[in-house]
């Protein structure tokens, strides 16, 4: 079966800034693709020349096997776009936007009806649909941008940044929404800048100042890291910082609440906990996440198997 999306070498600057510098991957349908790096990584570009929005300086970009700008017309029927600035209109209500959206996709009545009537169930938004959507939370604004891009029943859904401003509440049920629409063959791409969302994911691509370095399924990437996580209990968190910045066997270190988290190779473990030690602090042991694959990538971590 062929991927539902890819990206083949896509390259994009903006003057000088170097957006996107060579990005591929592939989504399968029916998967749930994450699209994970911080801001600035290059996560809305790449959103932005699948949804045909957007001109790549070189590489190309195919969904469902079209030219996203070529065959544009076929590619928007098939295609669902959730942007990550605001898209809808703030003084219409939420029945309003829905009505729109359903013009715009030119839907029968039926299906309008229809679709409304499910999408409004599964978001629990039908005691607002007469709430203006700028009268709307965070968590409920998104979930009307996402029910009127799933109006015309797209089999391609692309979000950017979906849960960016959202309640944790409202967090967990977008996530069951695209696990929902992902079990029922629609093929997803989620971008963002939350490594926790990462795992929720059936595979990653791990973006970072516009190269991909990092993909597969999170659980392989975590299981892959050679490094041992531990945090810094005790003593003065900046001091300790600072003295293991230059160390060799620390690939990085990043605040966990008051105490300092770390990555270290395994042989250099004795030497790290001598100089915490002197510190006023010691390691305690923590699992590793999909932060620390982040982390460790960046930091030029080796990639081999844990021991």
């Amino acid at each position: 079966m062929s991927d539902a999306l890819v990206a083949d070498g896509l390259e994009r600057r903006f003057g000088a800034v170097r957006a996107l510098g060579g990005v591929s991957f592939a989504v399968a349908p029916g998967e749930l693709y994450g699209l994970v790096g911080p801001d600035g990584a290059g996560k809305t570009t790449t959103i932005r020349i699948l949804a045909g929005l957007l001109l790549p300086d070189a590489g190309h970009a195919r969904v469902l096997g079209l030219d996203p700008v070529k065959q544009g017309s076929r590619v928007r029927s098939a295609l669902g776009l959730m942007p990550q600035e605001y898209s809808l209109y703030g003084d219409l209500t939420v029945a309003e936007n829905l009505r729109f959206f359903g013009r715009l996709f030119v839907l029968s009545r039926g299906d309008y009806l229809e679709r409304t009537r499910r999408l409004l169930a599964i978001t629990r938004l039908e005691p607002f649909v007469d709430r203006r959507a700028a009268a709307l939370s965070g968590g409920m604004y998104k979930k009307l941008a996402l029910s009127c891009a799933l109006l015309h029943q797209p089999e391609v859904l692309l979000l950017d940044e979906p849960t960016n401003g959202v309640d944790p509440v409202s967090r967990r049920e977008l996530w069951e929404l695209l696990y929902e629409f992902s079990a029922e063959g629609m093929t997803i791409l989620v971008t963002t800048p939350y490594m926790d969302e990462a795992e929720r994911c059936h595979r990653v691509g791990l973006l970072h100042e516009g190269r991909l370095i990092a993909e597969g399924p999170p659980s392989e990437l975590i299981g892959r890291l050679a490094l041992e996580a531990y945090e810094v209990v005790g003593g003065d968190r900046e001091r300790v910082d600072a003295e293991l910045a230059g160390h060799a066997a620390v690939r990085a270190a990043s605040p966990a609440g008051a105490r300092l988290r770390v990555l270290l190779e395994p042989a250099g473990r004795e030497a790290v906990a001598q100089t915490v030690s002197k510190l006023g602090a010691r390691l305690e042991p923590t699992h590793t996440d999909f932060e620390d694959v982040f982390l460790a990538q960046v930091g030029g971590a080796p990639a081999g198997e844990r021991p």
